[in-house]
Parts: structure tokens; C-alpha cells; sequence
């Protein structure tokens, strides 16, 4: 897997140079479902008459740095047990409460927190953060979607032929919308920034930038195709509203962005709301008849990212795991062609075998030439370690 650096901490995006205009809302998809209104989940269900503050130009204040860290305990999916039941029960509280004390407690005594393996520190009643279908399950997968899965090169079992064969997580070229709110082992922080007319939201891994345009210019030609879309938004109340068009067909709606990849058809809106001082509450609808069977909205809310700074992400597009990767399957096309021609048929290796999650090596498994593990230290297609001397 491409290195991750932790480095020094990124400064903000200024964004003071836009004009405001009048606001043009945006049409969706031909015979399209519309997006449900904001469903808070932070309370429980409970009403809350929290008035978000303003900004000095008079939009509602979303700035700040976000984290989904608080979302571990909550799937996506909901269980079967909690039926069309959106909250705990106090007893079901409780017990959660208890499991993130005890995670809590486990993680600040693990020196590995630090950077990787976040957690949460606060509990809520949600039992699945999809909230709309009413059974909290995600739509099927069409046919056609099931057969464009994104490609998981690392995992894979092969051959891999070209840079096309690795997720763009992998080619650290983007996680998707979703996949870069997601909360997953390290990496969770979304930073919002706001200017008259547009308001920026930056993913702390991968380090993707959104704009959204609230000045009311239009979206660019429908010819046009971006990985993060383009995004207009609009405010109706204290809720911000953003919709997005101009998906390619590349990323994918999942943890890291994999999953079944979508349609250029697929439109998404999200809908931020201030609810309280340290929550923000995020929902998105994503709209892809051609992918699922029925829209679907996942509703969560955020809380600040500890330290309250993004941590930069270094991950270069260009990296050397595909180099490697690559030159690890010729050298096995190599190694199985001498084989054949020695009248030894066996199975094309693994792209994981020799080598554990992670590259770590397996047992009794010493390091590769040049004190390297995975694909150089014995795994897929590399030399083999040297036989130890007494």
C-alpha cells in the first residue's frame, strides 16, 4: 500500500474573492424522488430550538473542522433486530455508552491512537446511519452496477495490467463523496470555510477540496465530468443545500470509495446544519436509478476533530506501489512462462501471497534484499528472502 506521511498542519483556504448573486436552484434527474428534508439524528429525535450564529455577511456559521469519528459504533446498514426503528431504546443507550467508555479507556492507553485507529469519544441513539428507506437498509445493487465493482488491486487476486486494475483510494487520486466523510480508521476530519458566495469543504485524507457556489451561476457543460462533481448550493434556512452533477462514472459510493462504481447519471444532495455548538449535522441523498434500485439518504452529525487542525495527507498519485505492483506481475507472467516451458503447470501466486495485511511478512519469514517486506520480501512475484548464515 502507498505510504502515508503525517507532516505539519495545512492552513486554511481563504475564498474572499467571490461575488454573491441571486441563487438559481438546480433541477434534478427526470422522474426523480425528491431529497427528504434534514433529518436530525443528533438527538435522538428529540426538537431542538437551537439558531445557528451567523457569519459577519449573514449566512449560518458551518466553519469549523468536523469529524465523523463519533460514527464507529453505528453502521451504515441497520440490523435486522431494530426493524423501521431509527433510535435506541434507553437500555440500548446505555449499553452503548458503556462500550465507548470502554473504547475510550482501551485507546488512550494504546500508543497507536495517535495517528491511526480514531475513536469515538461520544455516543448517540442512531441504529444505522442510513435513514431513509424507513428500514434503514441500503438499496439493492442493479445488475449493471454489480458488474463494475471498483478494482481492488492491493486485494485483488490478478493479474494486474495497468494502474486501471487499483482503486483511486489506491492511486491516491480520490475516496469519492461519500467515502471521504466516511468515517474509517484515521483520517476523519472535514473542514468547512466560507466566503460571500461559496463555501469550501476540505477531506483530511487525500486531501480533496469542494466548492460550493452559492452565487447562483450555473453548473458547468453537461459534457463536463469531474471525480467530486459540480456542486451548487443554496440556503433554505439554516440548512445549506448542495447539489452535485457531473459525476463520471469512477468512484464509487462505499468505505474509501469502493463499492459498485456509479452512473454519470448519479445526482447527489447534501443538506449541512449547525444544531448545536460542537455539532454539525450532514446528510446526503444519492439518486442513481442505473446503480440502485431506490434513492437512499444517510443522515449523521459531526462533531470537532480533536486538535482541531487537518493533518496533511501525503499521497502522490504517481506513487511507487504501482510501479512495484506492476513489476512484480510481469516478473510472475516471467516466472510462469519458465516454469511451462520446464513442464511445471501450477496457479498464477496470489497478489497478497508471502505477505500479510499491511505487507506484514509472514512467520518465520525474514526481510527481502534491501530490508524490504510484501511484494519485495518474498511476497507476489519478489525474491525471496536470503537463507540465513550460522
Amino acid at each position: 500500500m502507498t505510504r502515508r506521511i503525517v507532516g505539519s498542519v495545512i492552513s486554511c483556504i481563504g475564498l474572499a474573492a467571490f461575488a454573491a448573486l441571486a441563487v438559481v436552484p438546480v433541477s434534478g434527474q427526470s422522474g426523480s424522488i425528491a431529497p427528504p428534508a434534514m433529518v436530525v439524528t443528533a438527538f435522538g429525535g428529540a426538537p431542538s430550538t437551537y439558531k445557528a450564529p451567523r457569519t459577519p455577511w449573514g449566512d449560518p456559521d458551518l466553519q469549523g473542522v468536523w469529524s465523523s469519528d463519533d460514527m464507529s459504533n453505528i453502521p451504515i446498514s441497520r440490523p435486522a433486530q431494530f426493524g423501521e426503528r431509527l433510535y435506541l431504546t434507553d437500555q440500548e443507550f446505555a449499553q452503548r455508552k458503556t462500550q465507548i467508555d470502554r473504547g475510550i479507556e482501551q485507546s488512550e492507553n494504546d500508543a497507536d491512537s495517535t495517528f491511526r485507529f480514531d475513536f469515538a469519544r461520544r455516543a448517540f441513539r442512531q441504529t444505522s446511519q442510513i435513514v431513509d428507506p424507513p428500514n434503514g437498509v441500503m438499496p439493492a445493487v442493479t445488475p449493471r452496477a454489480q458488474a463494475r465493482q471498483m478494482p481492488r488491486g492491493t486485494f485483488g487476486d490478478g493479474p494486474l495490467d495497468w494502474v486501471t486494475d487499483f482503486s483511486l483510494y489506491e492511486r491516491c487520486i480520490t475516496r469519492g463523496i461519500f467515502g471521504s466523510a466516511l468515517r474509517v480508521i484515521y483520517g476523519n476530519g472535514n473542514r468547512i470555510v466560507q466566503s460571500p458566495g461559496a463555501v469550501a469543504m476540505s477531506y483530511e485524507m487525500l486531501s480533496d477540496t469542494r466548492l460550493f457556489y452559492t452565487d447562483g451561476r450555473p453548473h458547468i457543460g453537461s459534457g463536463i465530468k469531474e471525480y467530486l462533481g459540480d456542486s451548487r448550493a443554496r440556503w433554505e434556512g439554516d440548512d445549506l443545500v448542495v447539489e452535485t452533477t457531473n459525476l463520471t462514472d469512477q468512484t464509487a459510493f462505499g468505505v474509501n470509495g469502493n463499492g459498485p462504481r456509479h452512473s454519470t447519471q448519479m445526482k447527489v444532495t447534501e443538506r449541512f446544519r449547525r444544531v448545536a455548538d460542537d455539532i454539525l449535522q450532514y446528510q446526503i441523498t444519492v439518486d442513481d436509478p442505473q446503480t440502485y434500485e431506490r434513492p437512499f439518504t444517510v443522515s449523521m452529525p459531526l462533531t470537532p476533530l480533536e486538535g482541531g487542525k487537518l493533518l496533511p495527507y501525503d499521497c502522490h498519485p504517481g506513487n511507487y506501489a504501482l510501479l512495484q505492483s506492476l513489476g512484480a506481475e510481469r516478473l510472475e507472467d516471467r516466472m510462469l512462462a519458465d516454469d511451462l516451458a520446464k513442464g511445471i503447470i501450477r496457479p498464477r501466486r496470489g497478489v497478497q501471497e508471502g505477505a500479510g495485511v499491511g505487507a506484514a511478512l509472514p512467520a518465520n519469514r525474514g526481510r527481502g534484499a534491501g530490508g524490504g517486506t510484501g511484494v519485495g520480501g518474498g511476497g507476489r512475484g519478489g525474491v525471496p528472502p536470503p537463507t540465513p548464515q550460522n
